[in-house]
């Protein structure tokens, strides 16, 4: 259970409780979802698929819709395209409740799309950039930090615009007492950035890479390894494990594993995202260690139980029914 005080502005805020106050800095796209158990393309030969959607996309885009889903009053930054794509992206961010003032249409770009092929297993992703990276410092209104308690990106190695900024960035919110979190993505270009990472993770309360994320960032052959190797002043690192759950790296102390729950996915496009989301939560509203990543675990199962990143958003009430109940 979570300590009271933190619940949002949505079906689980209670009279009286102030919602989280959390600023999303991050890219847009569509995410063209391509389901089924037989995806691999062949030259030359047509096949079946059991179904398509074109859904919200992005890492930043939907751990804000799953924080503000959870509770947080949720501020989201970022830049789309004059298109029907961006205009869908927009739309889909104030339907989950997230603020869009601060989402920059630009008309000399197109939109960033997303294809996800998913099996019930796993996910493989074939993305077109369009104004993904095209976000930078001054796109930022100072304003938006204001009130902000907690501050979140994702997609380190794609938000080309930002990279170089987030290190000063995160140094000074962190100096004004607000909170700071990132999750890296997949380096499409192999390039891993380790250096400016470990700039970036001293002024950084929550870093959320995935197993082989990590991995190719300290080129190791286990978590274990790599968190051996992260910078003097890193904080907390959760390293997501897939099915096998989370493993928690924190200064001074040893990893620890943190299974996930079993369920039976429909689809695990945005799993990480949702974790990210209630790992984030969870750690504003005051829960540490172990029951700070069962929470993330249960917010990242709940997300697989729909189509998309946003099919099945988690809730502070879901989640918690949802750890009762296991």
């Amino acid at each position: 259970m979570l300590p009271g005080g933190n619940e949002g502005h949505n079906e689980n805020t209670c009279k009286g409780e102030r919602a989280v106050k959390i600023v999303v800095i991050g890219e847009l796209n569509v995410d063209v979802i391509i389901s089924g158990t037989d995806l691999i393309p062949e030259w030359n030969r047509e096949k079946l698929i059991d179904s398509f959607d074109i859904v919200l996309g992005s890492s930043s885009a939907i751990t804000a819709c799953a924080l503000a889903g959870i509770g947080a009053d949720v501020q989201f930054v970022s830049m789309v395209g004059e298109d029907d794509f961006g205009r869908f992206c927009v739309k889909e961010l104030e339907r989950m409740q997230v603020h869009t003032g601060h989402v920059i249409r630009n008309p000399e770009v197109k939109t960033g799309v997303t294809l996800s092929f998913s099996t019930p297993s796993d996910r493989g992703l074939l993305t077109y950039p369009g104004s993904i990276p095209l976000l930078k410092p001054q796109d930022i209104p100072e304003q938006v930090f204001e009130h902000a308690e907690h501050v979140h990106f994702g997609s380190y190695f794609l938000q080309d615009g930002m990279r170089p900024h987030w290190e000063a960035l995160f140094a000074r919110l962190r100096s004004q007492g607000i909170t700071t979190s990132f999750d890296t993505g997949w380096d499409v270009h192999g390039e891993w950035h380790r250096e400016g990472i470990d700039r970036l993770l001293p002024h950084t309360d929550l870093f959320i890479p995935s197993e082989e994320e990590i991995m190719h960032i300290y080129q190791t052959a286990n978590v274990e390894e790599a968190g051996r190797k992260l910078p003097t002043g890193a904080n907390t690192v959760a390293v997501k494990c897939g099915s096998m759950g989370a493993m928690l790296l924190t200064p001074g102390g040893s990893p620890e594993m943190v299974p996930s729950f079993s369920v039976t996915p429909v689809d695990t496009t945005g799993a990480g995202d949702a974790f990210n989301a209630g790992l984030i939560y969870a750690y504003r509203s005051g829960l540490r260690g172990r029951e700070m990543v069962r929470f993330a675990n249960a917010s990242g199962a709940i997300s697989t139980q729909g189509i998309g990143g946003t099919g099945s958003l988690p809730s502070a009430s879901k989640i918690e029914d949802f750890l009762i109940s296991v």
